[in-house]
C-alpha cells in the first residue's frame, strides 16, 4: 500500500487542490492507497475539508513539522510513505516514478519542484541554482520526499529536534538506508511565501539557517516564515 502523509496547519484554501490531484494522481496505478492528513492544531476547516474528500485524519498539537509528519507516518499502514506538503500538488506521472523507484530498489527519494502564480524576479532567477544545489547535495525539497516504511523506521522519522531544513536532514539519513533518487518528475508547490515575505526578509531567514546551521533548526525563533501568522496571499483568488 502507498499511503500520502499530508501535514497540515490552517490549510483549508489549499488543502483541496492537493488532495483532489493525489486522488486523481493514484486512481490509474491499481493498487492500494490511503490519504493521511496529519493535522497539526488548525483551527480553520482543515480537518473537515480533509475528512470530506476522502482523507483520514489524525490530530496533533504541536506545532513542529517534523513531529506532524512523524505523527501521519505512525498512523499510516502503507509500505511506501509518500509526503506531501499541504500546499503542493502531484501529477500522475511524478507519484508513478515515486512508486517504480521503490519497485526497483530505491529506498527514498524526491523531485523536481516549480512554485505555482507569480513569484518574484529574484526567485525566478534563483529556482534553477537552488535546484541544482538540492540535486548536487542529493537533498530532496520538502514538499515532496517519499521513502519505503523499511527505511523511515531504521532511521526513526524526521528528527524531531528540528523546526526546519528537516527534509535536509532526512533525506543524508535516507541516503545511508539504501539508493536515494531524485526524480525529474515534479510537483508545484505553492508560491505564497515567496508573494508575501519580502525579499529581504526570506534572505535574513536563510541567512539565519545558513551562518548557524543545524543549531538554528532546533528553535521557532526566526523560523517565522514557517511558523508566524500566516499573510494574505496576493493570489489567493487564482491557483496560489
Amino acid at each position: 500500500m502507498v499511503s500520502f502523509v499530508i501535514p497540515a496547519w490552517n490549510e483549508e484554501a489549499l488543502l483541496g487542490s492537493t488532495l483532489k490531484a493525489i486522488f486523481t494522481a493514484a486512481q490509474p496505478l491499481n493498487i492500494p492507497f490511503e490519504v493521511v492528513v496529519a493535522d497539526d492544531s488548525s483551527t480553520d476547516r482543515t480537518p473537515e475539508i480533509a475528512r470530506e474528500l476522502g482523507a483520514r485524519v489524525i490530530s496533533i498539537n504541536r506545532r513542529q513539522i517534523a513531529a506532524t509528519r512523524n505523527a501521519g507516518a505512525r498512523a499510516a499502514e502503507g509500505d511506501l510513505l509518500v509526503f506531501v506538503d499541504a500546499d503542493t500538488v502531484v501529477t500522475p506521472e511524478v507519484v508513478r516514478a515515486a512508486v517504480e523507484a521503490v519497485r526497483v530498489g530505491a529506498a527514498g527519494g524526491g523531485c523536481a519542484v516549480n512554485f505555482d502564480g507569480r513569484v518574484p524576479t529574484y526567485a525566478r532567477r534563483l529556482l534553477p541554482v537552488v535546484t541544482r544545489l538540492y540535486r548536487a547535495a542529493g537533498l530532496a525539497a520538502g514538499c515532496f520526499l517519499f521513502c519505503t516504511r523499511r527505511a523511515f523506521d531504521a532511521v526513526g522519522g524526521f528528527d524531531e529536534k528540528l523546526y526546519a531544513s528537516e527534509e535536509c536532514w532526512m533525506s543524508w539519513a535516507l541516503r545511508r538506508q539504501g539508493r536515494f533518487v531524485l526524480l525529474r518528475e515534479q510537483v508545484i508547490t505553492s508560491g505564497r511565501k515567496l508573494r508575501t515575505y519580502s525579499g529581504g526578509e526570506i534572505l535574513k531567514i536563510f541567512f539565519w539557517l545558513t551562518v548557524r546551521g543545524r543549531f538554528s533548526t532546533r528553535h521557532q525563533r526566526g523560523m517565522e516564515i514557517w511558523y508566524g501568522p500566516r499573510r494574505p496571499d496576493p493570489d489567493a483568488d487564482g491557483s496560489g
